[in-house]
């Protein structure tokens, strides 16, 4: 059996040649539409029966036609209330299903569906939070296609919440998305009504090909994104998992996810303010039920949804208890250690991918790169790596609430992330959001035999190089900044911004080069005194790993030049 997937342009022009009443008279469910779904992703067996258009071939165009076939139209629009289960929605998340309610437990659980109807409406639910004040209880939405048309908590025990409404019939994908944590409740979804002449009005949505699972803290949960400033205290309605960098990465990399995320939780210890150890908040003793909650503290099947990455971002917490005491921070190495053969016995096949470091913490990322390698030489697993999170950048991206990311952090991680990811799934990144320039080595060049001659220092904490000229030589080119180590993609739009500061009134040439000296860009820099900014876009015509940032500063006695908060940040 022959496997196409079709272009996008040929998937218009599919859903105006299918005709409904070619295929109304075939019966097919839920479980076949996500079984033909699977065969096109491979993730599944293909069978002849799924060539619902026989044409000899089984293709996006046959899952076109099935989805047409299970909205064929009654001939009358009817009213109907559809329960909530694996035959009219997919689960997203650690989802638990109690008493026919299903409860959306940790940030970003959610329930999404296919629906066709003139109108529709979910009726929900509220657990114990409902007692909470308005700024605590559960945070949800209702999205269609796409777009927040709902934004609230839940304060009563049960609600309806209109989806739409209207005279004419429309299809629309539907997701109701838990957006607050599990630390403060759940949100319940009961059933849905709809005014369709749709035999299946309600069906669930196709599996992504990928699913990413997300453990961490408050960072994933996305904390205070929304808040106004790092002033501002908790509340469940200032986080938002949709602008937290795992929904983005998620959403980047077209994946499904789910989240395992709890404010002040960590490996060895939770957030303490005295230094004393917090066991009470700990990710390892809960991570294998759906929910830390009592009312959700169920085991979780595994198997049923097997992630093919874990991203492990969990420390930062730690950090509060150990300080910079050897003797804690090797315990947090040894119990870290523990918790991937916990997180490998779970997920078998999946890439594990560990990072710490957007909140600080910095000194305890070599004890998690220690735990790393400690796991890898005990079990010989190749499917795990780690890498450290560049630290928020306050001054320039802004804060949440309590000095948690804003979510300008929330997107730089999320291009980062998807990075890393495609790498271990053998992908290949677009790489727009992320900063090429992140990992770049800074050194000068010399031109001695024209006397040139310089001293440099460079500064991780404010990423600032300072080089101090004693004798500049004769030409601008005599002594110059060599950052190296930036990837230029051929046909990439880039946007270079840094700050400078030297002599008032100086120009400085700047240039980036291919590793064989072909120039890619090039401008000069007026510093008109302190740290001046300096922002401008280029596309790049090659492609190369390995290209330099040239900046130019010979040619003058005893100056100096500082370069501030490089960033070439590939936009387009």
């Amino acid at each position: 059996m022959k496997k196409k997937i079709a272009a996008a342009a040929a998937l218009i022009m599919a859903f105006s040649a299918v005709s409904t009443s070619v295929f109304a008279a075939q019966k097919y469910g839920a479980d076949d539409l996500k079984a033909l779904a699977g065969a096109l992703h491979g993730t599944a067996k293909m069978s002849e029966g799924q060539d619902v258009n026989s044409d000899g071939t089984v293709d996006v165009f046959d899952l076109i036609a099935m989805r047409k076939a299970l909205s064929a139209s009654t001939g009358e629009f009817t009213k109907t209330t559809v329960p909530i289960s694996d035959s009219t929605v997919r689960s997203v998340g650690r989802n638990y299903t109690a008493d026919d309610i299903t409860w959306l437990v940790h940030s970003g659980s959610a329930v999404e569906f296919t629906v066709n109807a003139r109108s529709a409406e979910v009726e929900l639910a509220g657990d114990s939070s409902i007692n909470n004040g308005k700024d605590y209880q559960s945070r949800y939405a209702v999205l269609v296609d796409d777009e927040v048309v709902v934004d609230e908590t839940m304060g009563e025990k049960s609600k309806k919440v209109e989806i739409f409404s209207g005279t004419a019939p429309r299809t629309a994908k539907v997701k109701i998305i838990h957006l607050s944590e599990a630390n403060n409740g759940a949100i319940g979804v009961k059933n849905i009504t709809v005014d369709s002449d749709s035999a299946n009005p309600v069906v669930p949505t196709a599996d992504k090909k990928y699913r990413i699972e997300f453990i961490g803290d408050s960072i994933t949960c996305a904390y205070g994104v929304e808040g106004k400033d790092q002033y501002e205290n908790f509340k469940t309605t200032t986080e938002n998992f949709l602008k937290s960098y795992a929904y983005l990465t998620a959403q980047k990399l077209d994946a499904d996810y789910s989240a395992v995320s709890y404010s002040g939780h960590g490996i060895v210890s939770g957030y303490t303010s005295d230094g004393k150890k917090n066991t009470d908040s700990l990710v390892p003793p809960y991570y294998e039920y759906i929910g830390k909650p009592e009312d959700y503290r169920k085991a979780w099947d595994f198997t049923a949804k097997p992630n093919d990455v874990v991203v492990i971002n969990l420390g930062t917490n730690d950090s509060s208890y150990c300080g910079t005491d050897e003797k804690k921070m090797e315990e947090y190495r040894k119990d870290y250690a523990e918790f991937l053969e916990q997180v490998r016995k779970c997920n078998p096949d999946a890439h594990i991918i560990c990072t710490l470091g957007t909140m600080g913490a910095t000194e305890l990322y070599p004890y998690l790169e220690g735990a790393v390698e400690d796991f890898r030489k005990a079990t010989n697993d190749t499917k795990i790596t780690c890498y450290q999170s560049a630290v928020q950048d306050m001054q320039n991206d802004g804060l949440g609430s309590d000095w948690h990311p804003s979510l300008v952090t929330q997107q730089k991680s999320a291009a980062v992330l998807s990075d890393k990811i495609c790498q271990v799934l053998g992908l290949e990144s677009d790489q727009i959001g992320l900063d090429v320039a992140a990992d770049a080595v800074y050194d000068i060049t010399k031109n001695e035999a024209s006397g040139a001659n310089a001293s440099t220092f460079f500064s991780d904490y404010d990423k600032s190089f300072w080089v101090n000229v004693v004798s500049g030589g004769t030409k601008s080119d005599d002594i110059c900044m060599d950052i190296s180590g930036i990837d230029m993609k051929k046909g990439g739009k880039y946007r270079i911004s840094f700050k400078m500061t030297g002599d008032k009134g100086r120009e400085i040439p700047i240039s980036i080069k291919s590793s064989d000296g072909k120039e890619i860009y090039s401008a000069k820099v007026a510093i008109e005194g302190e740290k001046t900014p300096f922002s401008e876009e280029f596309t790049a015509d090659v492609t190369d790993k390995a290209s330099k940032l040239i900046v130019e500063m010979g040619g003058k006695d005893y100056s100096n030049v500082t370069l501030y908060e490089l960033h070439i940040e590939k936009i387009a």
